[in-house]
């Protein structure tokens, strides 16, 4: 059954990780489309009824299907003179080095079979004890001890593969974009761990699902580490090499970058492996930053809803009382403060807040895209070396500082300080009321019908309209 469990749980993360990274595709173009007042995809089509009188278009979503039934009938190409060993490995590396960091990000909390229909269960009654026959599964392929230096140890693949993709297509622009990559990865990946060096202090833990817990208990960390949240943010989309930071694949300078030469579904690998690679910087932006699978005010053992020391979810559970007095499991929640929710509704809640985190950040990084124009290769290594890198290194000296303050004046330890745990709780209700709003705006924004407006660029347009316009000719054959 562990066996069974780990194979469903692999299939879970790379059947979303693939799906998303497709949808990706479609949203860069969707989302370009909209910023420019274009279109948008909307050729692929499927025809419906006898004589095709209905179209199937679907807001341009069978794009990315196409592409990859595209990818896989297109003519695998390889140069005469390029290295054929390295030349095929390199896609395979490339999407190796995306697939293998979704082992230990955590995607839910713990689930006790055991414990299934029961209406709240503690976290010291959900853990490993084979004597007592007490299996949780873990919503972690592989939770390992190490953790997100596991992450940082199996990245590094990535950079393997743009090196050797590069250096083996027998082509000096795929050379030069091979060096780009390597040098700005490379780069960027000091800045991407220094950022974290902050949350470790103050969570205390270099596992996610460790992480993802001390927020679910205190507060998410975007709130006590905003600038290591915007170092690492920022160092995260650089590693995915996409504008501003994709010099590697600078089209006017260096064709396609380091897959060039790459055609049929090697060319694929590389163009998915991108969009991959944003949906897992996302996982890491929502598991350590963003709380993970914690939702605000829901704990393991059930609902908590309270400001300071006012506990609000005791009122509502008066009436709970009144209209269930035969249950004395939810008369006992009730009269703690808690609101009685089945234990596998609590996981099930907490896994599609999970995900549905990581498709919001997606869109973020995709606003991203479509916003800030390309820098300099020599501004893209200063931004790293001079600013990002230093920014950093200040962040762990200003977080160790205050963690040290605190503590001192005890406002952090093993008893929570009363204003901590205001200051906490308003947190979780900006973020309980903000979030529903942000993403409700977001939809409508979508959804609606956008007015155009035409307006004239230039005098050549006024002068013409003062001397009664601009007459319009038949066309000469």
């Amino acid at each position: 059954m562990q066996i069974l469990y780990i194979v469903l749980k692999i299939a879970l993360m790379i059947a979303f990780t693939l799906n998303l990274g497709a949808i990706l595709t479609w949203a860069d173009r969707r989302q370009s489309a909209m910023i420019q007042d274009r279109i948008g995809p909307n050729r692929a089509v499927i025809k419906i009824g006898k004589t095709g009188k209905y179209d199937l278009r679907l807001w341009g979503l069978l794009h990315p299907l196409a592409d990859g039934i595209k990818f896989i009938f297109k003519e695998d190409f390889r140069p005469p003179r390029a290295d054929k060993l390295l030349f095929g490995i390199a896609p395979i590396l490339a999407v190796a080095s995306v697939l293998t960091v979704l082992a230990v990000i955590p995607f839910g909390d713990s689930l006790c079979l055991e414990g299934l229909t029961k209406a709240g269960i503690l976290a010291e009654n959900c853990i490993h004890d084979a004597e007592k026959g007490k299996f949780p599964i873990a919503m972690t392929v592989a939770p390992l001890s190490s953790g997100l230096l596991y992450v940082f140890a199996v990245s590094g693949m990535g950079i393997i593969a743009a090196a050797m993709a590069g250096a083996s297509s027998d082509n000096k622009f795929s050379l030069m974009s091979a060096l780009r990559a390597a040098s700005q990865m490379v780069s960027y990946e000091v800045t991407l761990g220094m950022s974290l060096i902050g949350a470790f202090m103050m969570y205390g833990a270099v596992r996610p699902d460790v992480m993802v817990r001390w927020q679910s208990e205190n507060v998410w960390g975007i709130f006590v580490q905003p600038f290591g949240f915007l170092l690492f943010f920022a160092a995260a989309v650089a590693e995915t090499k996409r504008v501003p930071f994709d010099l590697p694949e600078a089209e006017s300078e260096l064709v396609s970058g380091y897959f060039t030469e790459y055609s049929g579904m090697k060319f694929g690998m590389f163009y998915l492996g991108e969009y991959m690679e944003v949906v897992t910087s996302s996982m890491l932006i929502v598991t350590i930053f963003l709380g993970g699978w914690a939702i605000p005010f829901l704990q393991r053992d059930g609902l908590h809803i309270s400001f300071g020391d006012t506990n609000i979810i005791r009122q509502v559970g008066d009436m709970l009382t009144a209209r269930m007095p035969d249950n004395e499991t939810v008369k006992a929640m009730v009269a703690n403060g808690v609101a009685p929710i089945q234990h596998w509704a609590v996981v099930l809640l907490g896994v599609l807040a999970f995900f549905g985190k990581v498709v919001i950040t997606c869109f973020v990084q995709t606003f991203v895209r479509w916003s800030l124009p390309r820098f300099r290769y020599d501004q893209l290594m200063r931004l790293c070396w001079k600013v990002l890198l230093p920014a950093s290194l200040a962040n762990i000296l200003l977080a160790g500082l205050v963690y040290q303050i605190l503590k001192e004046a005890g406002y952090i330890g093993e008893v929570t300080h009363p204003t901590v745990k205001l200051l906490a709780d308003l947190t979780k209700w900006v973020v309980a009321i903000g979030v529903p709003v942000i993403v409700i705006r977001g939809i409508v924004g979508f959804a609606r019908s956008k007015k155009r407006e035409f307006w004239k660029v230039g005098s050549s347009s006024d002068f013409a309209d003062r001397t009664g316009g601009t007459p319009v000719e038949s066309m000469q054959a």
